[in-house]
């Protein structure tokens, strides 16, 4: 993850609030925000941060039959954000200066709790059940890094009101070895139905680890290599996640699925670089972001067995969640 910042300074990523892409655009179809009652409830809709002039960095909704339609835009502003089981998970600035929170929402999007955050948002995520929520932000000043960015994972349990404010504290496993190194970062947190278990990137020594944790144990234990921003299937037997080209961050990410009980590994359709978290649409098609310009893009679809073809879900969208 610290990969995606070497290029663009802090300046520009405290400005943006993201990290810098490659711009391209495709073939899109824009719809009106329209006002309306918002709710994070279950429900036949796709939760999303609104990126189209007028609704920037606000939190809204479509239906799922009609995604490109009609879109009812709430008062609450994310960086990033996610929503499953009625609760949301807002990462957001907190106050004028450039500093930021986790604020957790309710299904009526009322802010229940804040938690300060030390660096800039840049990926959230939910429990099926809401109980459970992560984060992760791009920190700067590990001495070990020579003033790149690095990146710090929480997580919040909302049943058992346990805070884990960075997985680097957590104890690892490699080659079924003890591991402990001083540029472990941690990234993209996915969760199972058990509540406990999770998935997540680990970056040490040059590698892009997938890594399962224990959330009770505070243990994690390394899976693959070459594994960003896993993001868990609703049957809990596949991961979609980014990859970097040939192993290498600077050649861009191409989206994949890994089967959990073979370790077989599934090239999606989307043939453009996809920087991003992806989230499953339902139990065949993947979603993510791609920027179309300064601070927008599009939320896209592909299947999730590698057949057919990207396809545009939502214009002028980013961190999709599927209610």
């Amino acid at each position: 993850m610290r990969r995606i910042l070497w290029t663009v300074t802090l300046a520009v990523a405290l400005a943006a609030v993201s990290v810098t892409y490659v711009v391209y655009s495709r073939g899109r179809a824009h719809s009106e925000p329209a006002s309306g009652d918002a709710t994070l409830a279950p429900g036949p809709r796709i939760a999303f941060i609104s990126t189209a002039s007028g609704s920037r960095d606000r939190v809204a909704m479509v239906s799922v039959t009609d995604p490109r339609g009609r879109r009812t835009v709430s008062a609450v502003s994310c960086a990033r954000m996610y929503a499953s089981g009625g609760t949301g998970i807002c990462l957001r600035p907190d106050g004028p200066l450039a500093t930021y929170q986790v604020a957790v929402l309710d299904a009526a999007l009322r802010v229940t709790r804040t938690i300060p955050l030390v660096g800039l948002p840049t990926r959230a995520r939910a429990s099926a059940d809401g109980r459970i929520l992560a984060w992760t932000v791009f920190v700067t000043g590990d001495s070990y890094n020579g003033g790149a960015f690095s990146t710090r994972a929480g997580i919040l349990h909302l049943g058992r009101g346990d805070l884990v404010g960075t997985l680097e504290d957590f104890a690892v496993t490699l080659d079924r070895r003890p591991y402990k190194a001083v540029d472990e970062n941690f990234w993209g947190v996915t969760f199972a139905a058990d509540d406990n278990t999770f998935y997540a990137t680990m970056s040490t020594s040059g590698h892009r680890y997938l890594v399962v944790g224990d959330l009770q144990a505070r243990t994690v234990r390394v899976l693959a290599d070459n594994v960003e921003c896993p993001s868990l299937s609703p049957d809990g037997g596949r991961l979609a996640y980014k990859q970097a080209i040939g192993g290498d961050p600077k050649r861009g990410w191409r989206l994949a699925v890994r089967d959990l009980a073979t370790g077989a590994v599934t090239l999606l359709a989307e043939r453009h670089s996809v920087d991003d978290q992806p989230a499953w649409l339902d139990a065949t098609t993947v979603m993510y972001a791609i920027p179309h310009g300064a601070g927008a893009s599009d939320v896209w679809a592909v299947p999730a067995d590698g057949t057919g073809a990207p396809r545009l879900l939502i214009p002028d969208a980013a961190s999709p969640a599927a209610l």
